[in-house]
């Protein structure tokens, strides 16, 4: 697998520093199984937010710090407001999917219970585990189709695990990820060789250009 487009560097800074929230997470780790080269990124950035914690001068910690922390350990109301964790997906290392995807839609690109929202273009919502304003879901578009040229509310990841699709940044076949933001408008179209199966993380809903397409965007949802 050859994969011709990358994370943003800004992306891979906040990745290396813990500052995506779950569903830009799961997308950015998807997308670093198959790419060798912002794997690199992540272990640069991680170097450099390792040299500037190094050039920080220390703070002595209080006496009472250590007291403090085992008091909220031990505080019910703090126990009581952790989420309860979903069991994850077993991985399977021979898998279409990347293992950090695996956890939340198993082994098999085609065991997904697809739902079916326009012509030739079918969704899988992701359960995230954890509280986030961000939405991570699976996008299935036939062979030939275009999607309604749109913008986007936010930040916007879509990360190609088969079939390949074009638009003005290009073509995106497995492995590339489409790192965009709300500036950003387009209109991908799937190749007509085969399916094309994406995983999308958003942060906020596509804004589509075309009256109509602005009146089915409820019943499609994306």
């Amino acid at each position: 697998m050859t994969v011709q487009h990358h994370l943003d560097d800004a992306t891979l800074m906040r990745f290396a520093s813990g500052d995506l929230d779950e569903a830009f997470s799961v997308i950015v780790a998807s997308h670093l199984v198959l790419c060798k080269a912002c794997r690199h990124g992540v272990r640069k950035a991680e170097n450099i937010g390792g040299g500037l914690l190094e050039s920080v001068d220390q703070v002595p910690l209080r006496a009472e710090a250590i007291d403090d922390v085992l008091a909220l350990i031990d505080n019910d109301k703090v126990c009581d407001q952790t989420p309860q964790q979903p069991v994850k997906m077993p991985i399977t290392h021979e898998s279409d999917v990347p293992e950090p995807l695996q956890h939340f839609i198993g082994p098999s690109l085609d065991q997904i219970a697809w739902k079916t929202v326009a012509p030739g273009i079918a969704k899988h919502m992701i359960n995230l585990q954890s509280p986030a304003r961000s939405s991570l879901y699976m996008l299935r578009i036939a062979a030939g189709k275009a999607v309604p040229e749109h913008g986007h509310g936010g930040n916007e990841m879509t990360l190609v695990l088969s079939g390949a699709y074009r638009d003005d940044m290009g073509i995106f076949g497995p492995g590339d990820i489409e790192d965009l933001d709300e500036h950003i408008e387009h209109q991908p179209k799937v190749l007509p060789d085969a399916a094309c199966i994406c995983l999308v993380a958003t942060e906020a809903p596509t804004r589509f250009k075309g009256f109509f397409s602005r009146m089915l965007q409820p019943l499609v949802g994306i």
